[in-house]
């Protein structure tokens, strides 16, 4: 899980941000932060894997707070400011990415992956290469390796199947085979019981294909 914190004066913005990122499978928003003075205690207070920071923000600007910082986190700007000035200015504070705001999710996404992997996207000519190799989501271990059959169970548990009886009908097995694939299941996941199943399963994006 990619720990992600977010500096950005725009409320609409930042919770739009803040909800499409949190509902990625292997991303976290661990903060927020809306103006340039609250970058560095956000930054102390959630410990992220990756910041992303605006330009333009009260109280100081976030490439000022970004090169202020003693020990920064990996960090992409996103910026309305496109221009060579401010790609360089963001270069000189220390990001790793300099994005516009009108980029769209899921470049977003393989930009915060590819952030964390240690790769450098101020390199114009080379990041949309970089990107490719990051655009699906980076599941941990356990997530990784369930089973086509215990993905089946989970969507069932995320649309509000629960009872085992209900779980072996719908999917043609024994209620024995139900409860040897939720035993699986938690162990891989690290969870407990049903209800915290289903909520991983939504976490995870997982749907039921009709």
């Amino acid at each position: 899980m990619i720990r992600v914190a977010i500096a950005d004066d725009h409320r609409l913005l930042l919770e739009g941000l803040r909800e499409a990122l949190g509902s990625l499978p292997d991303i976290d928003v661990v903060g927020v932060a809306s103006d340039g003075t609250g970058i560095e205690a956000l930054v102390r207070d959630s410990s992220p894997d990756v910041l992303l920071v605006d330009i333009d923000m009260p109280e100081m600007d976030g490439l000022t707070a970004l090169s202020g910082l003693e020990d920064p986190p990996p960090a992409l700007v996103v910026t309305m400011h496109t221009d060579d000035e401010h790609r360089e200015r963001a270069a000189a504070a220390g990001a790793r990415g300099f994005l516009s705001k009108a980029t769209p999710l899921p470049v977003l996404a393989a930009a915060i992956r590819a952030t964390h992997a240690g790769e450098d996207l101020m390199d114009q000519t080379t990041m949309e290469t970089v990107l490719d190799a990051h655009r699906e989501a980076v599941l941990e271990k356990g997530a990784a390796s369930l089973t086509a059959r215990e993905r089946e169970l989970l969507a069932l548990l995320a649309s509000g199947a629960s009872s085992t009886d209900e779980l072996a009908e719908q999917l043609f097995i024994s209620q024995k085979t139900v409860k040897n694939h939720l035993a699986s299941i938690y162990h891989k996941l690290g969870v407990a019981d049903r209800a915290q199943a289903a909520v991983e399963a939504i976490r995870l994006g997982l749907h039921r294909n009709e």
